[in-house]
């Protein structure tokens, strides 16, 4: 099945089965739970990230060519970070530009999101899969100045700046991508393909993730898992292809569909004094 998250014309949030002619019915429940079909037509006046992530749990350097092109060696276990939740997104919203903590930086990075379904904590890799409410698209942007620079050796910071995590346009449920990596997963801005990849060159799979993370840690339903970019990001072309205001990204993965977001700069009077 694939789930939208939309706003109807009256402002209620609310679900619904997005079906392949392009048209969505209501579902009646809540994510996570059981979320019945009840075959009445959904007035979408806005979509919507397909949920409000408890946690956003990222892994880096986690695609072989990715890698390699940052010179980077292949680690030995996942490297993780955190994105701040409020960094999320919605399909079609803007990217913004960071003026108050100026980046002239910021980078784009087409990303599997894994949703993670019910509580789980020291989670076979037999079982991992089992945990899985769906996945989705998602863009890790990075602003890399404040990552390398500005984070105090952190890459949090340059991270999780507000709309820094676009997410959908919808959650796709399990039964639909019985191996997550074996998708096609790509970024085009402007129409020029700048990734172009498959998740069969993660370092780290999904059920290896999963049981990771869930390492004497509990996951709690509703957790975000970004599984890592693949190659040709901005920062690693010469020279460097950064966003710019007026740009369209596209995140495309297959089974998924694809994550469309315009560029802007953030409307921010003055400036921060926080400088490196």
């Amino acid at each position: 099945m694939k789930i939208i998250r939309y706003q109807s014309p009256a402002g209620t949030i609310g679900f619904a089965q997005q079906h392949a002619d392009g048209t969505a019915t209501k579902l009646r429940g809540a994510l996570g739970e059981k979320l019945e079909p009840t075959g009445e037509p959904a007035e979408i006046a806005k979509l919507l990230a397909p949920l409000e992530p408890r946690a956003l749990v990222c892994i880096g350097l986690n695609f072989r060519q990715h890698a390699a092109e940052t010179n980077a060696p292949l680690p030995k276990v996942p490297v993780v970070f955190f994105k701040n939740p409020a960094a999320v997104q919605n399909p079609g919203d803007a990217i913004e530009l960071p003026r108050w903590l100026a980046s002239g930086q910021v980078d784009y990075e087409c990303e599997l999101a894994v949703v993670i379904g019910r509580r789980c904590k020291n989670v076979t890799r037999a079982d991992a899969l089992d945990y899985v409410l769906g996945y989705t698209c998602g863009n890790d942007v990075s602003a890399r100045d404040w990552q390398k620079e500005g984070g105090g050796s952190q890459w949090c910071r340059g991270k999780s700046f507000d709309t820094f995590c676009p997410l959908g346009p919808v959650l796709v449920t399990p039964e639909e991508i019985p191996n997550p990596n074996a998708l096609r997963i790509s970024t085009k801005v402007n129409g020029e393909t700048l990734q172009d990849c498959s998740t069969a060159d993660m370092i780290f799979d999904v059920p290896a993730l999963i049981e990771f993370l869930s390492g004497s840690t509990t996951l709690l339903p509703g957790t975000v898992i970004l599984t890592g970019t693949p190659h040709g990001v901005g920062m690693a072309r010469t020279p460097p292809r950064w966003l710019q205001p007026g740009d369209t990204v596209a995140v495309e993965i297959e089974k998924i569909g694809v994550l469309t977001n315009p560029v802007v700069e953030e409307r921010a009077a003055g400036g921060s004094s926080f400088r490196w």
